[in-house]
């Protein structure tokens, strides 16, 4: 018990600074811009999703973390908010970099996966931002009047009235509230591993890579947003247990704890169950790609 509460506030401890600056920024675009101007940075622009691929990349998950407080606060798009979820790196970075330092993989395999990454997640975010733009114009531009996730209706919502305090004060009521959430469910999730053990885990994934579901599970069980869930499937990859494919199948869906922060901050559940379906999918459609074309981003062949 007392790994696991370190754990959990280890892991928390570097996401309370990410959740801070989403709230910050939320709370100056609500309160310091014109209506113009938070016009166009709600907007994001055609190169967001590119962006957000990029700060995806960077090892652990805050910036996912930081995407889904400024989708709910409508400041980032839907495609941007899908591109930073497909490129987190998670716990992925510092397993597969445990491996190349041993001389068994090299520095330019590690570079190659997480490019993948972002390269997957660039693409769909931008694709999605198209859709959004040409086949739901209207329905967009009614939701960003209307929907119930500027900060300011956030605030009502939890009968704060925290925006009147200052936005530096107010970001921090925000960031407590929605850090005692995630961190209580980081705990119970942390607990839930130690008690399953990750053996447990390694062992399903195993037996997945080797049935028809594997695609499926693989991604599946990367949506679990905890740290074991990319290490087990990063471990098992590099030992040959299962293929290229289904290694991004799982890696895609890790948004890490991003995904916890989105049920927290965005009050449209329907929207969030929709948002994870879409990782689940396109994990499943770009891990089956990958193994179908013959891709192999770290240089090895277990397909």
């Amino acid at each position: 018990m007392i790994e696991v509460l370190k754990h959990t506030f280890l892991e928390f401890i570097q996401l309370l600074p990410f959740l801070f600056l989403s709230y910050l920024l939320m709370e100056w675009v609500e309160h310091k811009m014109g209506e113009r101007a938070k016009a166009v940075v709600a907007r994001g622009g055609k190169f967001a999703p590119v962006l957000g691929g990029l700060l995806g990349a960077v090892p652990q998950c805050g910036f996912s973390a930081v995407s889904a407080g400024l989708y709910a606060g409508k400041i980032v798009s839907l495609g941007t908010l899908i591109a930073v979820f497909l490129s987190t790196s998670d716990e992925m970075l510092p397993v597969v970099l445990s491996h190349a330092t041993s001389g068994e993989f090299a520095l330019w395999s590690v570079l190659r996966v997480i490019g993948g990454k972002v390269v997957i997640g660039i693409l769909c975010g931008v694709v999605i931002d198209l859709l959004m733009k040409v086949l739901k114009k209207e329905e967009h531009h009614h939701e960003h009047h209307h929907d119930h996730g500027h900060i300011g209706e956030l605030c009502q919502h939890e009968g704060c009235n925290c925006g009147e305090k200052g936005i530096w004060v107010s970001s921090l009521i925000h960031t407590a509230k929605t850090g005692g959430f995630v961190l209580g469910m980081m705990f119970v999730l942390n607990l839930i591993i130690h008690l399953v053990g990750e053996d447990a885990l390694t062992n399903a994934l195993a037996w997945a890579s080797s049935s028809g579901l594997g695609y499926i599970l693989v991604s599946l069980v990367g949506l679990i947003p905890n740290c074991a869930a990319s290490v087990v499937i990063t471990e098992l990859y590099l030992v040959g247990g299962m293929s290229t494919g289904m290694l991004y199948a799982g890696l895609l869906t890790g948004a890490g704890v991003g995904t916890l922060v989105l049920f927290r901050v965005n009050r449209n559940w329907k929207q969030n169950l929709l948002i994870l379906l879409t990782l689940w999918g396109l994990g499943i459609l770009f891990g089956g790609l990958i193994d179908l074309l013959g891709f192999d981003f770290l240089g090895l062949k277990f397909l």
